[in-house]
């Protein structure tokens, strides 16, 4: 049914069809009873899915990457569709509109993306109150369920009402402004740190897309120092703090992977992405053409040879001692698991959410729980 759908949708320029198809779902959710029957339809309720790292607890090990959800306006409806947690952002300190149109391309034929974005997003402040709002009526709905009156009290459709007994994890992913000069980089991640800290259970740190000027230079070891330690320093003086992670490319050099390893080991960070979209073109098939050759990141089917690699180098160099989110390439249940048995903690879908539809999550869990058994 959904390749049908996505034929369709598939005549229409990617980034208008994003906003389409999920504000059409924001309008389906919006209504009481098509909200349910969603959430029943898409749901991946098993015990045996849960998976307990950062100190928290996720319903199933299934996220949703960041640069979907750039603005957190669809945590409900992503929630009813099953994923275990969602990467809002990435954020940056001031709202800015991202890269000239058309910044976002399809390659059917090698089931990948090419996005230039260029971290288009509303503002750290906005989003801030997004995600307080969704804080506030996600504690209402549990304290509800928990005396076992789910009340009439939650009458406005903006506020998230998801699957009965969940619970989303949200992970903040931050950036800089594109007018922001690197050696000030670290008063933005600062700043987005600060404004989101009450609101998300996770943070991401995000110095590896290739779409904003210079940042993959921040990957360096001695600037990617001064960023996290700065952070850390933040977050230790918080009354709880919070875990965080650093999202990598997948283009870094095998010295350039030993240095993130050996700083993230020196510094105790709780975590790494693995990984971003590469700049890389390598195994495209003919018929993408032109397309493949425009600039940005690839991510999807290109990417999960490298992505699977580089969680296995840093699993096996670390003994396991660093979590990891694994990302790139996962549309099917089989690449959730190869990520999984090379070590990654989690994983992350994206480009397969796109091509493989809204019961990817579903899919993934239904896969998982047969090796559970």
């Amino acid at each position: 049914m959904y390749k049908i759908l996505r034929n369709i949708l598939f005549l229409f320029p990617p980034e208008w069809v994003h906003y389409f198809s999920m504000n059409c779902m924001k309008a389906f959710c919006s209504i009481g009873f098509l909200k349910k029957l969603l959430a029943a339809g898409f749901s991946t309720h098993d015990s045996r899915l849960t998976t307990h790292i950062f100190n928290l607890q996720f319903k199933n090990p299934i996220g949703l990457g960041a640069g979907f959800d750039k603005n957190a306006k669809y945590l409900r409806e992503l929630e009813c569709l099953g994923f275990g947690f969602v990467e809002i952002g990435t954020v940056t300190p001031l709202p800015q509109q991202g890269n000239d149109k058309p910044r976002l391309f399809r390659l059917p034929k090698d089931k990948a993306l090419i996005n230039r974005m260029g971290f288009n997003n509303d503002g750290v402040k906005v989003v801030a109150e997004r995600l307080r709002v969704w804080k506030e009526s996600s504690e209402f709905r549990v304290r509800s369920q928990e005396s076992g009156s789910i009340g009439s009290e939650l009458t406005t459709h903006d506020l998230p009402t998801g699957q009965a007994g969940s619970r989303l994890i949200i992970g903040g992913n931050i950036g800089k402004n594109k007018i922001t000069p690197n050696e000030d980089a670290w008063k933005d991640y600062e700043t987005c740190f600060k404004e989101l800290h009450p609101y998300v259970d996770y943070f991401v740190v995000n110095v590896s897309s290739p779409n904003t000027l210079g940042l993959r230079e921040l990957q360096e070891k001695e600037s990617l120092r001064k960023i996290l330690m700065h952070l850390q320093m933040i977050n230790n003086g918080k009354a709880k703090a919070k875990p965080l992670l650093l999202k990598i490319a997948p283009d870094l050099t095998q010295e350039q992977l030993d240095d993130v390893i050996d700083l993230a080991l020196e510094i105790k960070l709780d975590g790494l992405v693995v990984t971003n979209t590469t700049i890389g073109r390598e195994g495209l098939s003919r018929e993408s053409g032109v397309r493949s050759q425009e600039s940005g990141g690839l991510s999807g089917k290109p990417l999960k040879k490298r992505s699977t690699e580089v969680v296995k180098y840093i699993c096996e160099k670390t003994k396991g001692s660093i979590p990891v989110i694994a990302s790139g390439g996962i549309f099917t249940g089989d690449d959730a698991i190869e990520k999984l048995d090379v070590g990654a903690s989690l994983v992350q879908v994206w480009t397969g959410f796109i091509y493989e539809g809204p019961g990817i999550v579903k899919k993934i869990c239904k896969s998982l729980s047969k090796i559970n058994n």
